[in-house]
């Protein structure tokens, strides 16, 4: 079982939570918590494997309390955050400071429907987090590759296209790539699983500490090199070719794998669009999303790259990807960088039409 303690200052939150939680038959909610000072106690007491958070309590605002925890007595951490963009930045500043994933609050448009499905997910996925030295392992001090690359020396990147998956620790691995990638780069497409909002304060969050231009995705935006392209939460996101150039694509439909966006969807674009001028990258994070589609690309001659084990938060969408042949290369996360910087600076593979 999957011992749960739902920490909010909400007596209807907390109620909502531990009666969808102890519905499933490997989940059970040994405690709550309308603060983190009751929750501190509750912690030593009832030794939980994963705690829900919430952001905005009284005495300790769920920040404080979430540091102070992963100082002392680091574990699996899931916030539960209101949907608003104030909410959005405090939730991916708990992400930087350890938590394993972000959910929206019950009661918010986006959640309510939702929020069975996502809370189950969200906590069995944390139970499996792998910690190293105190903090989930993207949240490592992982030194940035030095880049031998100069800017001029990337050529004809305007036909190839670099797209990247990923969802559980996701957040933190791209924090850790973006940032060490040049400006000359091809344009880069990326799905990572986020609610809605979130993921416009996660793109302007990277685009402060990248030399790319990094901007949540529009609907038929030009790819343009030398852009990071995030798919916004709640859209699926996918990659058309008109001419010589690429554009985005949203799109609403059916989640995929239970995700909207679904790196599968992006991924079969970029196969049927790009080709062998892309490639495509599966990062850490729960379940099989992206695995059937980076095949898709491996099959249409894209290079392909899977996270390794180690260096994964959650290691299951890149080990399905690496289970069935779809990755070519596996590596860990402080050597991507390198390897996209590197295949990218490789002499055009398609005629540029």
């Amino acid at each position: 079982m999957i011992k749960v303690l739902v920490v909010d200052d909400s007596a209807l939150v907390r109620k909502l939570l531990t009666e969808e939680l102890n519905k499933q038959h490997d989940i059970e909610v040994i405690g709550t918590a309308m603060n983190p000072y009751v929750a501190r106690d509750k912690i030593v007491k009832l030794n939980p494997d994963v705690i829900t958070l919430d952001l905005e309590m009284p005495r300790m605002d769920g920040l404080s309390f979430l540091s102070k925890l992963m100082k002392h007595k680091p574990m699996p951490v899931v916030v539960v955050s209101s949907l608003t963009p104030k909410n959005s930045r405090n939730a991916l500043t708990a992400l930087n400071l350890g938590a394993v994933e972000v959910l929206c609050k019950p009661g918010s448009a986006y959640s309510t429907q939702n929020i069975t499905q996502d809370i189950v997910r969200a906590v069995r996925t944390a139970s499996l987090a792998k910690f190293h030295n105190g903090l989930p392992a993207a949240n490592r001090a992982i030194p940035k590759p030095t880049l031998a690359t100069k800017e001029s020396s990337l050529v004809h990147t305007t036909n190839k296209l670099v797209a990247i998956g990923s969802s559980t620790g996701g957040t933190r691995a791209l924090n850790d790539i973006l940032p060490a990638l040049p400006p000359s780069m091809p344009g880069i497409v990326v799905v990572q699983h986020m609610p809605p909002v979130f993921t416009k304060s996660f793109a302007d969050r990277l685009n402060e500490l990248c030399a790319l231009q990094v901007k949540e995705a529009e609907d038929g935006e030009h790819i343009r090199p030398g852009c990071v392209f995030i798919a916004p939460g709640n859209y699926h996101m996918l990659v058309e070719k008109n001419g010589a150039r690429y554009y985005v694509k949203l799109k609403q439909g059916p989640p995929v794998h239970h995700q909207r966006p679904a790196v599968d969807v992006l991924f079969n674009s970029v196969a049927n669009s790009a080709g062998l001028n892309a490639m495509g990258v599966i990062l850490t994070g729960m379940g099989a999303d992206g695995a059937k589609g980076l095949m898709n690309m491996k099959n249409k001659g894209s290079y392909t790259i899977g996270q390794d084990e180690q260096s994964s938060v959650v290691y299951g969408m890149p080990r399905e990807a690496y289970n069935i042949g779809a990755v070519t290369d596996q590596l860990p996360l402080d050597k991507i960088p390198e390897a996209i910087v590197n295949h990218m600076n490789k002499k055009v593979l398609e005629p540029h039409i």
